[in-house]
Parts: structure tokens; sequence; C-alpha cells
């Protein structure tokens, strides 16, 4: 079994004879790191306390930043990621950024509230976590670096990606039932 791992990790991306392009083992390990970021941010979705969920999504994102800059080479900036990720949060639209706030705040009502906020933060956790994460990605792929990263020209990509998550976060949701 470790031969195995070993050959997947010398692997490049390298055209296929239908034209396609192979994932690099950057991608597919960026992948894994996403999934997981992913799971966790949708964990800290459940913590009871306002506010502080929203604090436990930032933290987790901030951390999946640092790992997918740490497995790019890339010079990781906190400041910056911060911003970058205020930045990319505010484009999905005022809807769905109050809608992750509202069941944030939404937990202090006890009984229904708590299990309202307890079921709608983590789809938006999960989805702007793989958004986030995908949009790096492809930014580093591409060459790029934080202080080289424009929010204004993802947007419409966070967007999809936001969507995207949100299906994976669902998926993960009733597959944990």
């Amino acid at each position: 079994m470790p031969a195995l791992i070993e050959e997947v990790k010398t692997t490049t991306t390298t055209p296929t004879p239908t034209g396609d392009l192979d994932i690099s083992t950057k991608e597919i390990e960026a992948d894994a790191i996403i999934r997981k970021d992913v799971y966790w941010s949708m964990g800290a979705g459940l913590i009871p306390v306002p506010m502080l969920d929203l604090a436990g999504i930032a933290g987790v994102q901030l951390k999946m930043l640092k790992s997918l800059s740490d497995l790019y080479g890339i010079s990781f900036s906190e400041h910056r990621a911060k911003n970058i990720i205020a930045a990319l949060a505010g484009s999905v639209g005022t809807a769905t950024l109050a809608t992750g706030t509202i069941a944030s705040m939404i937990k202090v009502i006890p009984g229904l509230g708590s299990l309202a906020g307890i079921a709608a933060l983590p789809i938006v956790a999960g989805g702007s976590t793989y958004a986030v994460g995908k949009i790096f990605v492809q930014h580093f792929e591409s060459g790029g670096t934080f202080l080289d990263f424009d929010p204004a020209k993802t947007r419409r990509y966070f967007a999809e990606q936001f969507k995207e998550g949100q299906k994976v976060a669902l998926e993960t949701k009733r597959t944990v039932k």
C-alpha cells in the first residue's frame, strides 16, 4: 500500500488521450483540506452560543487558508486573509450573509430558536468554507498569492462555489443523520 501512495504523490498533471487534464496531486490534497474544513465549519455552526459560532467558522476558514497556502508554498498573511474572507462573504449578497447572522442570533431564543439556528447555520458555514477554499485553490494554481488576490474579480465564481458548497454541506448533513 505505501508504494501506491508514493506513486500517487509523484504524479503530475498530464493530458489524457481525450485531451482532458488529470487532476494534480496538489489539487487532490487541497480538495481533502477543503472537505475536512467544511466539516469543521459545519461543526462550528452548531455551537449554541450566538456570535461564538461565527467566530469559530471564521477561525476554521483562516486555518484552511493557512493549510492551503502551506500546500502551495505561498506566504500566509492572516490580516490579508481576514479581509479577503470578509470581502468574499459580502459578495454572496446581503440575504445570504444575513441568513448566517440571523441563524446565529436566533439561537438565543430557547427551544425553537436554537433548533432553527442549528438547522440553518451549518449549511451556510459549509457553503462559504467550500467556496473560500475553491477560490483560493484556483488562485494558487494559477500562480497567485494573497497580495494579488482581487475579491471583486472572483465574485461570480465565489457565488457559484457557494451554491455548490451548500449542496455538499446538505449532503454531508443528510449522511450524518
